[in-house]
């Protein structure tokens, strides 16, 4: 098990931080455990999560129905080794010595579930790449 100082911390940002981002925590989060520390937040923060991304995540077993969107703020990237922007133009301030990426997605909002899955299933792909290069569960 990790330290706090030795576990990598992921920020997920995205405008309504109802739905990208949130899936995105949701796997890192189940896929990770504590091995990572996760965050998600969002430049203007919706009321509620996405009802068709709490659905869409429920079908594979994680429960994202008792989160809430969060604004983003500076502390939360200072805090983060590594943040991830979903391809929603939002802006972050930048800190030397962290690694940022931009993950292009169609945006669910709006969406019915049906255009959820899709999102929901190449974010699992991409946290499970990425869980792959910032915690390696460790080889015998």
């Amino acid at each position: 098990m990790n330290t706090p100082a030795e576990q990598p911390s992921v920020l997920f940002v995205c405008v309504h931080n109802a739905g990208r981002s949130q899936m995105a925590a949701a796997f890192l989060t189940y896929l990770a455990g504590d091995r990572v520390q996760v965050r998600s937040a969002g430049s203007a923060p919706a009321a509620t999560v996405n009802p068709a991304v709490v659905e869409a995540m429920a079908e594979v077993g994680i429960d994202v129905s008792a989160e809430v969107p969060k604004v983003l703020t500076t502390e939360a990237v200072r805090a983060s080794d590594v943040v991830i922007t979903m391809g929603c133009g939002d802006t972050c301030p930048v800190f030397p010595g962290k690694r940022y990426l931009d993950w292009t997605l169609q945006d669910p909002a709006g969406q019915g579930v049906d255009a959820v899955r899709p999102i929901r299933d190449e974010i699992e792909t991409r946290i499970r790449v990425l869980i792959d290069e910032i915690a390696p569960t460790s080889q015998p």
